[in-house]
């Protein structure tokens, strides 16, 4: 297949990256910094340009069979709008060039679990802190992201992991539509997931919240990690 990554050169981006070309697809990368992206390879196209771009996105976007995005930004004080706007041009590139199939990353915390899951000390203190102060302009606009995702006439689906932490190799992860009970996915499970989408439809105009289970960080490393926010 001709997959699209837009957030390739993001540390899920690039797993995701090297996964789509072992399993032998032709894939195009995205990326402001071409010099940076640390991945070659016979089956991989990088073109430096700009989701923000419109122009950038649809050249990148013809001729694809699936547009997968691992898009992300650090937690910070400022307005975050790469989610929204990017999925935006995205969808609109797909749409004009009849591509159908978009799978896109967001966060199980733009709708927290309705049931406990972490412990006192993860409910009332960690999540709260994670959502509401230090990624609260990151959140917001994952959600702005989604109601634009699910708006869209495409073949979409939207990936909720927990917090992000990196490991060598796929594991028996856990999905559920909506929510799954588990804190943590790897980013090696998390590109699993995504990639998968490209050629399954199981999951096509639906939410799939994923969890690690084997292997996990700590509390405290989970939060260090989230204080970083890169996807």
């Amino acid at each position: 297949m001709n997959i699209v990554v837009f957030g390739a050169n993001g540390p899920t981006g690039r797993v995701l990256t090297q996964r789509a070309l072992d399993a032998g697809h032709q894939v195009t990368a995205l990326t402001r910094r071409p010099a940076e992206f640390p991945l070659s390879h016979p089956s991989l196209t990088v073109v430096h340009g700009d989701v923000f771009n419109a122009d950038d996105v649809e050249a990148v976007v013809t001729g694809q069979d699936a547009a997968l995005s691992t898009l992300g930004v650090p937690y910070g004080r400022t307005e975050v709008h790469v989610y929204s706007q990017g999925a935006r041009n995205i969808l609109t590139a797909m749409e004009r060039n009849g591509v159908r199939r978009f799978a896109g990353v967001t966060s199980s915390a733009t709708q927290p679990n309705p049931r406990p899951q972490g412990g006192f000390f993860f409910e009332k203190v960690v999540q709260p802190f994670v959502i509401g102060v230090l990624g609260r302009t990151v959140y917001a606009d994952m959600r702005r992201m989604e109601e634009l995702v699910r708006a869209s006439p495409l073949d979409w689906t939207i990936v909720r992991p927990s917090g992000l932490f990196d490991a060598e190799t796929v594991s028996d992860y856990r999905t559920g539509e909506g929510h799954v009970d588990g804190t943590f996915t790897s980013r090696a499970d998390l590109a699993d997931l995504l990639l998968r989408q490209a050629t399954d439809d199981t999951w096509t105009r639906k939410l799939v919240a994923i969890a690690t289970l084997e292997n996990t960080p700590t509390m405290l490393q989970m939060l260090r990690r989230e204080a970083v926010g890169s996807k």
